[in-house]
């Protein structure tokens, strides 16, 4: 069988509109292959758009096809269809929520236990959750009377500020600024003062600065020489002489060689004491009688005078 050209046309054409509406329901998140159910609820008011969820504890399982005013009862009719294989109880009910400040609102099917099921074209009966607004409404009271006790303690506080910032006094704040403004004062004449002073001596401090890299100089120069300078060697020398002299210390004071004697023997300072004594009594015997050493005569005759001892012996 030979289509002609204007039944091939008419089916692209239809074939083309059937795909566009697929694909627009698939962009929006819908699938029109999936079996769903239809049902209705109302409300007072409005408070849902065309893209409000329709949840089942917390989890989407549908979306609102429609939302109409009936003129005859002043409600609005909710249309929505739910995934077929969702099973739940007629006498459940969809509750309106608030999903937050700035979310929007949503419906949620709140199951009943028990009871008939629902089935496609159902009506539900509806209730509204209180939300945020509400709860604001219902304690303003308590809110207004805290804002109240606040805005008097703010309006004192403004009164004790205003009572320090105009007074005169030595605790004003009038007077602590005029301070501040003084010491900023003092301070810039210091700084004004010092710059004087720097210009003024502008080549005495060019002249230190000089002399201070100079100085530095010299030091790099002195430390290149010392780390130059085999300083371990010298060390090592020192410290073997310290021992050479303190081996030669040890073995004095162990009485080791001739001056170790003389220092440690102790009946060689007796006897050079008991020496020294004696020689003190001869030289002052012989002070005393140089007769007994040397014999002087006159005329041939003897000294019968006899010795007399000194009442000093020293003499």
């Amino acid at each position: 069988m030979k289509l002609s050209r204007e039944v091939k046309t008419a089916i692209l054409v239809i074939s083309g509109i059937v795909f566009l509406i697929i694909g627009i329901n698939y962009l929006k998140g819908i699938n029109v292959f999936e079996p769903k159910n239809e049902f209705y609820t109302e409300f007072d008011y409005n408070a849902l758009t065309s893209s409000s969820p329709v949840t089942i504890k917390g989890n989407s399982v549908g979306k609102i096809n429609s939302i109409k005013y009936d003129f005859d009862t002043g409600k609005t009719r909710v249309a929505f269809t739910i995934d077929k294989g969702l099973k739940f109880s007629k006498d459940s009910k969809m509750r309106l929520y608030e999903m937050g400040l700035m979310g929007g609102n949503g419906i949620a099917i709140i199951p009943a236990e028990g009871g008939v099921l629902a089935e496609n074209g159902d009506f539900l009966a509806s209730e509204v959750e209180e939300g945020l607004v509400k709860s604001l409404a219902s304690n303003f009271s308590g809110l207004s009377s805290g804002l109240d006790d606040t805005l008097k303690s703010a309006d004192s506080l403004l009164i004790n500020l205003n009572s320090l910032v105009e007074d005169d006094s030595d605790k004003g704040l009038k007077n602590a600024i005029a301070e501040f403004n003084t010491t900023i004062k003092a301070f810039k004449s210091l700084s004004n003062s010092f710059n004087a002073l720097i210009a003024k001596n502008d080549e005495g401090l060019t002249a230190v600065i000089s002399n201070f890299n100079k100085v530095s100089e010299d030091l790099t120069v002195l430390s290149s020489d010392l780390k130059d300078a085999d300083i371990s060697k010298t060390v090592n020398d020192l410290d073997q002489t310290l021992l050479n002299v303190n081996s030669l210390l040890s073995g004095l004071d162990n009485g080791e060689g001739t001056l170790g004697k003389l220092l440690n023997d102790d009946d060689l300072y007796n006897n050079l004491e008991v020496a020294s004594q004696q020689l003190q009594e001869l030289l002052q015997d012989f002070k005393l009688n140089p007769q007994r050493y040397i014999k002087v005569s006159v005329f041939g005759k003897k000294d019968k005078s006899g010795y007399i001892k000194p009442e000093d012996e020293r003499e």
